[in-house]
C-alpha cells in the first residue's frame, strides 16, 4: 500500500518537473521585448511600444482594439516576460501559470497549474474549431502534455516560450504544426 502511494507521488512530481521544461525551436514572430522601465521592468501601465507593433503586424489589430481588449491588453502587458521554470511573476513565467494569470484576469476564471491538469478540464476541439481565447496544447516532451498557449486571432497564439519568454507565434510554423496535439475550451463548472 505504502508502495503505491509512493510511486503515484513519484509519477506525479515527474510530470510535475516536466511541464513546460522543453526546448523549443527559436523562432518568433518579433524579437522586440516589451518596453522597459527605468527599472529595468516591464511596464505595468497601458500596452508598451514593442507590443503593440507585434500586436498590429501579426494579428492586424490598430490600437483602440488592443486598448479595448482584455484580452489583448493583457498580451500588451505581459510581452516579452521572461521564461522562468515553475516562475509565476513578471520577473519570470513559465507557460502554464502564463495561461492561469491570463484566465484569472481576462476571463474571471481560475484553472489549474500545469498544462496537463488545464488539459484535464478542457472540452478538446480541433485548431480548425478553436476560437480567441481557447487553449493550444502541445506534446513536445514525449507523449504527454507539456505545452500550453491561447488562441489569438489569425492563426497566432500567445506563450511563454523557455527561449524566448512571452511572445506571440503562428500556429503556421512548423515546429508547432509538428508538436500540436489539441485546443480546448474550458468546461464551466
Amino acid at each position: 500500500m505504502h508502495m503505491r502511494r509512493y510511486s503515484c507521488a513519484i509519477i506525479i512530481l515527474f510530470f510535475f518537473a516536466i511541464a513546460c521544461k522543453h526546448k523549443e525551436k527559436q523562432t518568433v514572430v518579433s524579437k522586440a521585448p516589451a518596453k522597459k522601465t527605468h527599472a529595468g521592468k516591464p511596464q505595468s501601465q497601458g500596452t508598451p511600444k514593442g507590443a503593440y507593433e507585434t500586436l498590429k503586424q501579426t494579428v492586424g489589430l490598430s490600437k483602440k482594439e488592443v486598448d479595448n481588449s482584455e484580452l489583448y491588453t493583457f498580451v500588451g502587458k505581459w510581452y516579452g516576460v521572461p521564461y522562468k521554470y515553475a516562475g509565476c511573476g513578471r520577473s519570470g513565467v513559465d507557460c502554464s501559470c502564463f495561461s492561469n494569470i491570463l484566465y484569472e484576469q481576462v476571463y474571471n476564471k481560475k484553472i489549474p497549474r500545469t498544462a496537463g491538469e488545464i488539459y484535464s478540464i478542457c472540452r478538446k476541439k480541433s485548431l480548425d474549431d478553436a476560437r480567441e481565447g481557447d487553449l493550444l496544447f502541445f506534446k513536445i516532451s514525449g507523449n504527454i502534455i507539456s505545452h500550453v498557449g491561447i488562441m489569438l486571432r489569425k492563426g497566432y497564439f500567445v506563450h511563454s516560450s523557455t527561449s524566448r519568454g512571452v511572445v506571440i507565434s503562428s500556429m503556421q510554423e512548423a515546429y508547432y504544426k509538428k508538436y500540436f496535439y489539441c485546443a480546448g475550451e474550458v468546461r464551466n463548472s
